[in-house]
């Protein structure tokens, strides 16, 4: 764990590992005087069958928006990877990735839930809300494991959350944003159009995907590592059902569970936000220790100037895999893209990347005015960065 000064802030990058699985969890920014927002378990959440792995009650944490923002909703989906097999599932029972009994009671809103406006100029006074992660497949679901005692119920937990807030006055919104990062990116693409259902016409309804767009490609042995993965996913969890029908009546499930293979097919406007290398895909997806028995990429997925030029070049590779996915979305005048060209993963919940003095941007345009800029139509958003080494303002991340 690392920890460094970046313009009074104390940025502390957590990575947490799930047996079976390891993930990036993200970070947690401490400020000064954080807002700490409560945790609220979902009301008849047990009824509903709306519970996490352990099968206790899914949960959220809501601040409730002011002034101008009192009508507008903003929803992040919590990420934290997935789980295949039973025995990883089993163990999420004995952490908040799988029961509300191990969740934080209050927790600090940074990045895009800030409160502050010179931290998050465009949302701070909306409702804000985090949807906690507790069921291990994106939300998406839905079965039951009696030997096992777990719960599949991502679905259902995604359905009942929003049952909840629209009784909390999130019918009446005008405009609402789902928003999610990691597996909870992947997440906001898969529920994406649904959650544009569930409000009239005339609310201004948009998505947008941090760190979600995970792609089908070979590792560095010639496998498909993550396909793989997602399969066990999709089998075990029975998320078939819940995958979108467009995709499906073409596809195979775990092809559809995908986010290159659904972009094409999402009606509502949706911005990416990703980064060219993301370690995440580096570390858990490309150059895993089975694709890599000897250890030939282990210097260089955790410190990427140790990588020699047959290894950039490989991730060159990559990143030009990740345009091709998005040529079609990007020709969309409707959604937006920021793709930048650093080592990092999930840049919307940190403050020093989300807005700051120093925050990365392409062309001088951070990530905070491109969403706002996007999301409220004041200019059309198609950021795409040179390729590594040419950006300067990257705040590598990378877990070690």
């Amino acid at each position: 764990m690392k920890a460094v000064w970046v313009v009074g802030l104390l940025v502390v990058v957590v990575v947490r590992w799930v047996r079976g699985y390891d993930y990036l969890d993200g970070v947690n920014v401490i400020a000064t005087q954080p807002l700490l927002v409560d945790l609220t378990l979902i009301q008849s959440a047990k009824e509903k069958g709306a519970v996490c792995l352990d099968g206790t009650p899914g949960a959220y944490h809501l601040h409730a928006g002011s002034g101008s923002g009192a009508n507008s909703w903003l929803l992040e989906l919590e990420g934290g990877g997935w789980c295949k097999d039973t025995s990883s599932c089993v163990y999420r029972k004995t952490t908040r990735r799988g029961s509300s009994n191990y969740m934080e009671k209050q927790i600090q809103f940074t990045g895009i839930l800030s409160n502050k406006p010179e931290e998050n100029p465009d949302f701070y006074n909306w409702n804000r809300i985090r949807i906690r992660y507790c069921d291990g497949a994106s939300f998406a679901g839905e079965g039951y494991n009696e030997a096992a005692g777990l719960y599949f119920r991502g679905q259902r937990i995604f359905s009942a959350a929003m049952e909840d807030l629209m009784s909390k006055g999130m019918h009446s919104a005008n405009q609402a944003l789902l928003a999610g990062c990691s597996a909870g990116g992947l997440a906001s693409i898969l529920h994406c159009d649904e959650f544009r259902a569930l409000f009239p016409g005339n609310t201004k309804v948009k998505c947008l995907a941090d760190a979600g767009l995970f792609l089908d490609v070979t590792d560095v042995a010639g496998g498909h590592t993550l396909r793989s993965f997602y399969e066990g996913v999709v089998t075990l969890q029975g998320v078939a059902k819940n995958l979108p029908g467009t995709c499906t009546a073409k596809m195979d499930a775990t092809s559809c569970f995908f986010p290159q293979n659904l972009l094409s097919n999402i009606q509502t406007p949706t911005f990416l936000l990703n980064t060219a290398y993301d370690v995440w895909q580096i570390q858990q997806s490309l150059a895993t220790k089975n694709a890599d028995p000897k250890g030939y990429w282990q210097a260089c997925k955790f410190n990427y100037s140790k990588c020699n030029d047959h290894q950039i070049r490989f991730l060159q590779g990559f990143r030009n895999q990740m345009l091709d996915a998005t040529k079609g979305f990007s020709n969309s005048k409707q959604n937006g893209l920021f793709i930048n060209s650093c080592f990092a993963h999930c840049q919307s919940e940190r403050q020093d990347t989300w807005y700051g003095d120093n925050s990365p941007n392409i062309q001088n345009k951070g990530i905070a005015k491109s969403v706002g800029d996007w999301y409220f139509d004041r200019a059309e958003v198609k950021e795409i960065d040179c390729p590594y080494p040419c950006d300067k303002t990257c705040h590598n991340l990378v877990p070690r």
